[in-house]
This record gives structure tokens, sequence and C-alpha cells, in this order.
């Protein structure tokens, strides 16, 4: 239809939005989606912290038992008469004031040996704090996975009543593949991310503040030392970090521009292979994973040099803490095993710093991803229902056009001031060229687009004040496009119903449609299974299950667009009959192209440009000699051609 759903698409740029990447606000807004996990993550929290103040006292720990034993190897070759002072003082005296220093700086006792009990109990002290800090981070690790499951579970459905939510007008606009990779592949991104990095990301911040306050309480000389190479790590983080992002964005962008290329493609690959059109197809296929491989190459290549760089810092950090911690013990300042601890320590500090600068790759990609979430999350909404939405006291199918005007884009009018009046009962069949407005007419009165000017009324009652459910209950549809879901024939049909149905109120409804002789003839009649493209059922066999469907519904209005195309001529008649005998009360419209179709409709609309040129029964139309009669006799000169 001229100025359609394509056309809007077209208009805004065939694809999502190309905004550049709000890391900050969209990772904020990430975590806020774990408001309802606080209690998990607040005990997630007491967990790790516990889990950290038991680990990090353990290198000091294990210092002691390094004490321990280098105060034996110094104290059993010495006198064993003599006092720890006299030893340091009889040094002196000789003139090794540094090694006097260092001893200073020492609990050993002369003449005795190391002591294996005291060295065992330091040792058991510390498995015991390793044990309780391993079973500890077990509960943290448990806390978190379940705060993330549950919390991208929420997201899911989330998402899934956001699109219920959603205009028609959104779907036109997107490729069906590119909403489905948001759906999809990035809230799995997300989820892998977090679980991932989140846990991890919590346990090595805790590490850094716990191996700090012991670092400062071992040697505030030696922790300032380790704190020299912390600017450095910050401007490597931040720079690559920075360089990476762009990649990211554009990786899950192309992402999902294949995906939407992949799923038209199979959808559509019986046409691809008719038209010949199998390299065209292959070439955009080729040009997208080129591009989405350039995509993902350059970012994780950017992001890859980051822990390399951070390992460079951290062995620079070791060098500077060996040589000071060296230094301090020779002067007496520190013992052996306080400089053990340390370098530990530093290890332990430098470690969290890497993994942090590491993660930034996955916590990109992942924020990147939720960024595209949150773009359908806060997509315009449909108008919301009124509450509570009016209803017609009696349902009997009268619909009445009011001044309608309506435009999918605000520039191109596509209807203008279109009025009409449908008794209950009738068959309205509207018909024109493509682009004349049928369609359109149709989704205004399913109200899956809003009228921009006047109304349309259903029982003398606006349907702007009703809600949408309450209108479409009253409303069977059968698309020329059929859609049928995995699963029975039976279930298939009942789909349609809008309460529980018996086996013979789905047989009745396939007999009325045509389609109770073909179903009967499969394996396994209505219990037959059937996958979502209906394989095993003709184009014209499948038709039939949705007009059953329709049937079953059992609706006020009944509204077939282009529902008999794609039968053969014999079910055509049989599906004229059977439109007959169920159109009986109810108000029908018809959608179609083939006017021998509607020959029997109460009122035949002609429609061009969005208005009604013509409107009449068959007979009185060919009389007139308008433009219906201009569209019938083309398209019977057509059928004649095509038999000679």
């Amino acid at each position: 239809m001229a100025g359609g759903p394509m056309a809007a698409r077209m208009a805004a740029g065939g694809g999502p939005d190309q905004r550049s990447m709000d890391f900050k606000g969209s990772g904020k807004r990430l975590l806020a989606q774990f408001r309802p996990e606080r209690i998990t993550m607040y005990g997630m929290l007491l967990a790790g912290v516990l889990s950290v103040a038991f680990s990090v006292v353990g290198p000091k720990i294990l210092g002691q038992a390094t004490d321990l034993v280098f105060a034996g190897i110094v104290g059993r070759d010495m006198p064993d008469d003599a006092s720890r002072q006299q030893v340091i003082d009889q040094t002196r005296e000789r003139g090794d004031d540094g090694v006097a220093d260092m001893l200073s700086g020492m609990d050993f006792t002369p003449g005795q040996g190391i002591d294996f009990a005291a060295v065992g109990q330091v040792l058991g002290l510390a498995i015991g704090v390793f044990l309780v800090a391993g079973l500890l981070m077990a509960v943290a690790t448990r806390l978190s996975n379940r705060a993330i499951n549950r919390t991208v579970f929420r997201m899911r459905e989330d998402i899934q009543a956001k699109l219920s939510r959603l205009p028609l007008s959104y779907f036109d606009k997107r490729q069906r593949g590119e909403v489905l990779s948001r759906a999809t592949n990035d809230v799995d991104n997300i989820g892998q991310t977090l679980q991932q990095t989140m846990g991890q990301l919590v346990n090595s911040l805790l590490t850094i503040i716990g191996v700090l306050v012991m670092m400062f309480w071992i040697s505030p000389l030696l922790a300032l030392v380790a704190l020299v190479t912390v600017p450095l790590s910050y401007v490597v983080a931040t720079r690559v970090g920075k360089r990476s992002q762009p990649h990211f964005v554009q990786q899950w962008r192309s992402t999902g521009e294949l995906n939407a290329h992949v799923e038209e493609m199979y959808t559509g690959h019986a046409l691809v292979k008719v038209f010949g059109r199998q390299e065209e197809s292959a070439k955009a296929f080729a040009e997208q994973n080129e591009a989405l491989y350039q995509a993902g190459f350059r970012a994780q290549f950017n992001s890859g040099i980051m822990q390399p760089l951070m390992f460079f810092v951290s062995n620079l950090n070791y060098v500077l803490v060996a040589v000071v911690g060296g230094l301090r013990v020779a002067s007496g300042s520190l013992t052996i095993g306080d400089v053990q601890a340390f370098i530990q320590y530093s290890r332990q500090f430098s470690m969290p710093l890497t993994q942090v600068a590491s993660m930034a790759n996955l916590v990109q990609s992942g924020v990147a991803s939720a960024e595209r979430v949150f773009e359908i999350l806060d997509a315009q909404e449909q108008d919301a229902d009124p509450v509570p939405g009016a209803r017609p006291s009696v349902s009997r199918g009268k619909v009445a056009l009011e001044r309608v005007a309506f435009r999918y884009d605000p520039e191109k009018p596509l209807i203008e001031d279109l009025s009409l009046a449908v008794d209950p009962g009738h068959t309205v069949a509207i018909v024109g060229p493509t682009g004349a407005g049928k369609t359109t007419l149709v989704n205004l009165l399913m109200r899956f687009y809003d009228v921009t000017g006047g109304r349309i009324c259903l029982d003398d009652v606006d349907i702007a004040t009703m809600s949408r459910d309450e209108l479409r209950s009253q409303i069977g549809m059968v698309l020329q496009d059929t859609w049928l879901f995995g699963g029975t024939i039976a279930e298939n049909i009942a789909y349609g119903a809008a309460k529980e149905v018996t086996r013979a109120d789905i047989e009745e409804a396939a007999r009325a449609a045509h389609a109770d002789r073909f179903i009967r003839t499969l394996p396994d009649g209505y219990d037959t299974v059937i996958d979502d493209e209906g394989t095993g059922v003709s184009a014209g066999e499948k038709q039939l299950i949705t007009i059953a469907r329709a049937f079953l519904s059992d609706p006020v209005i009944l509204v077939l667009d282009e529902a008999t195309s794609s039968v053969d001529t014999r079910t055509e008649v049989l599906i004229q009959k059977a439109m007959a005998r169920l159109s009986h009360g109810r108000t029908s419209f018809v959608i179609a192209h083939r006017l021998s179709t509607i020959r029997d409709a109460d009122t035949i609309l002609v429609m061009e440009d969005g208005a009604i040129v013509e409107q009449g029964t068959h007979e009185a139309l060919l009389e007139a000699g308008g433009a219906y009669a201009r569209l019938y006799k083309a398209q019977f000169a057509e059928a004649v051609t095509e038999v000679d």
C-alpha cells in the first residue's frame, strides 16, 4: 500500500538507532535492574567481605611461619648462654652494623632451632583461614548467580511484555531478525557478561581494599611504593577502554543486521532460489559477515592488549616492592616474613587490578547489549486503553466510519475524509489497485493503527474508547499470509477460541471451512503435528486451517484479507459457500483482488488513493461502467489471454 509499512521503514533508515554508546548511563541502568535482589546482593556482599577478610589475613599468618623458620635457622648456630640483645651488641661491635640492624628486627632465641610445633600451629591456622575463605566465596558466588539469573529472567519478561505493548508501526520500521537479535542474543550476552564479571568484579574490588589495609598495616612506606603504579594502571584501562567501546557497539549492531539478513533469507529461501538470487544473497551475507568480523576483531584486539600492559605494570610494581622491601629488611625495619607477606599482597593487589582491566572488554560488550535492549524497553508504546473501557450494550456488528483520516508519514496523506456505514450482518467487499488503502482500512478497524482524524464506531461506540482486547475479541481475521505454530492441527484451530473448546467444536469449524476432509486423510488426522512452517500441508490447506480458526472464534465481525488467494478454484467455491453460511448474522469485510469471489457481497467498495470512488452491488457497478467495471473487464481479459 502506498506510504505503507515498508515506506515507513525506509523513511526510518531501515535499521536500529545509530546513536552513540552511553556507557556510563547504560551501565548504571543495568545495575539498577538488581534492585529487586537487594537482600540477595547484601548477602553476597557480606559473604564476599568475610571471604576477602579471611583470605587477606592468610599471607600475614604465613609470614609469621616464615619468621619462625628463619629465626630458628639463625638462632640455632648462636651460643645458648647469650641473650638476644647480647648477640646483637656483639655483632655491632664486630662492625657488622647491617647484620645487627637486620637481627634487631627478628624475634630469635640464641641456641634454639626451628620450633616445628609452633610452625605447625601457624600453618594449621593458615589452612583453616583459607578453607573458611573458600567456603564463604562459594556462598557469595552462589548468591551472585541467583541474583543474576533472576535479573536476566525479569529482563526477558520485561522485553516480552514490552513487545506486546508496542504498536504495529514499531515492527513495520524494523527488520524482524534485528528485533529477535535484541530479544535473544543481546539478553544472552548480558547474562553471560554478568556471570563472568560481576562476582569476580566485586571480589576484586573487595580484595583491593582488604589488601591495601594490610599493606598499610605492615608498612606504610611499602604501601605507598606499591600505589605508585596505580595511576599508570588507570591510564592504561581508560585509554584502551575508550578505544574499544565503539567497536563493541558496532559488533553487536552488525550481529543484529546479520541475523536479520539470515532470518529473511531463510524464510524466503524458496523465492531466493526461484529468482536465482543465491549469489546476491551470498554476497550480501559475505559483506555483513565481513563487517561483523572487522568490528569483532577491532573490539577484541583493542581490548586484548589491556591484559599484557597490565601484567607489565604488575611486574614493575613487584620489582619496586622487592627492592624497597629488601632495603627495609636490611635496616631492621621489617622482618623477612613481613616482606614475604607484602610481596604476596602486592601480587594480590596487582592481580585484581589486572582482572578488572581484562574484564573491561566483557563489560563493554555487555553494556553495549544492554543499551540495545534498553532501546526496545524505551520505545514509545501504543496509547494505553481507557479504564474502564466502553462496551457496546448489544454486539450486532454495526460499523461506521465518520470522516476518517490516516497517514503513515505525517507529510504524506493516505486516507482523507473517508465515511462509510455498514449495517449488521452485511458483507462488504473492498477492491482496488495495490496501494489504494484496502488493508490499511482493516488495520484501522482492528486498531493496529489509530486514526489521525475522524472516528470509527462499532455498534455506536467509538472504538478508541474501547480496550483493544474487547474490540479484537469481536473480530475474526484471516490474513493472506498464513501463520501456524508448532503443534497439532487441532491445537492450531483451537488457537482462535476465546474459551475452552471440545474436539467436536474443532471438527465442526473445520467442516465449515471445508478443511475436515483433507485433515482426515493425514496420518494422524487432527493430531498430526506440524511445525511453524506448516511442513506437510499445502499453502491452500494452511489457509483452510486459519479460516477454520477464525470460524471457531465465533466473531461478530469477520475480516478476510485475500483469504482465498492461496486455494484452488474448487476450494474457493466451497469457501464461498461456507462464507455465505457463516456470515449469516455477522458483518463481514472481504479484501479481494479476484473479483469473482465477491459477486454476492451486499456492498462493494472501490478504493483509489485512500478514497472510496464507487460503492454498490456487483451488477450495479458493472452497469455504471466506472472503476469497478474497468477492473472487472481487465481481470476477465487477462484470464482469457492466459487461456489462449
